[in-house]
């Protein structure tokens, strides 16, 4: 380890430890938005947002249970999913970004907590109005970005029976024929919208 790699380890250190002892017994919540840093790789430095069933996707590690749970105890989870990608242990530093917009009730709300990941110019948990269908969903985020596959969005709800997530698929660009659903379709509380990235020759 050069004595360069030495002192950014340091640094971070320090700079993880004031972030941590401020958000020390945290829980983190659904909506939340965390900073999530490897020092060893910064490509896979991102932001992730927590899912309402409280679980996070990263790189090399799959699906991460977050909520719930503190930043130390992600941050140890992550670096121990990492591990077999890398000579030692990685140095992962975890961080609440954002905290997401927590309910009051869900009966007497006007609003719906709606996620949105992928690419979209702002991706992110956003609280609409009981009513906003798809189309208008995708409009608040700012529009798409120019590597989205607009015809593999997808629509993710929670079946309330088996609590897991149904995909239904959706096709920005087609006139509506047939689909499971359409630009019409109204939102649910805790719907995850993903528009993924365009393949290659898409």
């Amino acid at each position: 380890m050069t004595m360069l790699h030495r002192i950014l380890v340091l640094c971070f250190a320090l700079l993880w430890a004031v972030s941590a002892s401020a958000q020390q017994g945290y829980q983190i919540k659904a909506g939340d938005q965390l900073s999530i840093e490897v020092l060893e790789d910064p490509s896979l430095n991102r932001q992730a947002l927590v899912l309402p069933d409280g679980r996070i996707s990263f790189p090399l590690a799959g699906s991460i249970i977050a909520g719930g749970r503190t930043t130390d105890d992600v941050r140890q989870q992550l670096s121990s999913a990492l591990a077999s990608n890398f000579a030692s242990p990685p140095s992962v530093f975890v961080s609440v970004l954002a905290l997401g917009q927590q309910a009051n009730g869900t009966g007497s709300r006007r609003t719906i907590d709606v996620y949105v990941i992928g690419e979209v110019e702002t991706p992110g948990m956003i609280e609409v109005r009981r009513g906003t269908t798809l189309l208008q969903m995708l409009s608040q985020t700012g529009g798409f970005t120019r590597f989205a596959a607009t015809k593999r969005i997808q629509l993710r709800r929670v079946n309330p029976q088996t609590k897991t997530y149904v995909t239904y698929p959706f096709n920005y660009r087609a006139v509506e024929s047939g689909a499971q659903i359409s630009g019409s379709t109204v939102l649910s509380n805790g719907d995850v919208i993903v528009v993924p990235q365009r393949r290659l020759f898409e």
